[in-house]
């Protein structure tokens, strides 16, 4: 089992056992849904019984739990997935193609080694030797996790050298 982060209990909300989840996962819809495995702080199984978003944070309530007192212990634990529960349509999460080998047109780049997300704005963040690269996530061509490869859309000045 491989457990992925899906983000961290902030606070409950109410009085009925409701916990306040902080997350910037790319996945929420694919993780937060009734039904779904949680992990708290990886040793604690519980099972999503409700889920919406308030504001900017995703509100849960777990099976077994009706009242505020109950889920107090969570506060400020992180929550983790088993990443064979999450049902994805390309495959791969994110997480995966950290450390790929990058090309563009079949010439090496790099290697991935990190992702940055911001508001509106996913970038990898590419290093080859000294050099770092940050390359949106849109020119993403192909990813190919058996052979560690990642392709990217050649865009001019993307990997070129100030002179």
């Amino acid at each position: 089992m491989e457990l992925i982060k899906i983000g961290k209990i902030v606070n409950t909300h109410g009085i009925k056992g409701e916990i306040r989840i902080l997350s910037n996962f790319p996945y929420k819809d694919k993780v937060f849904i009734k039904g779904m495995n949680i992990y708290i702080n990886k040793n604690d199984k519980e099972v999503i019984s409700t889920y919406r978003v308030h504001k900017n944070f995703d509100m849960i309530t777990m099976n077994g739990y009706s009242n505020i007192n109950e889920v107090l212990k969570y506060k400020g634990k992180y929550v983790y997935v088993d990443k064979d529960d999450i049902i994805l349509d390309n495959n791969y999460l994110d997480e995966d193609i950290i450390g790929l080998n990058t090309y563009v047109d079949n010439e090496y780049k790099g290697i991935v080694n990190n992702i940055e997300r911001y508001d509106k704005t996913v970038l990898l963040v590419i290093n080859n030797n000294d050099k770092e690269y940050l390359v949106p996530y849109n020119l993403i061509d192909k990813v190919d996790i058996d052979n560690k490869k990642i392709y990217i859309k050649e865009i001019d000045g993307l990997f070129n050298e100030k002179e």
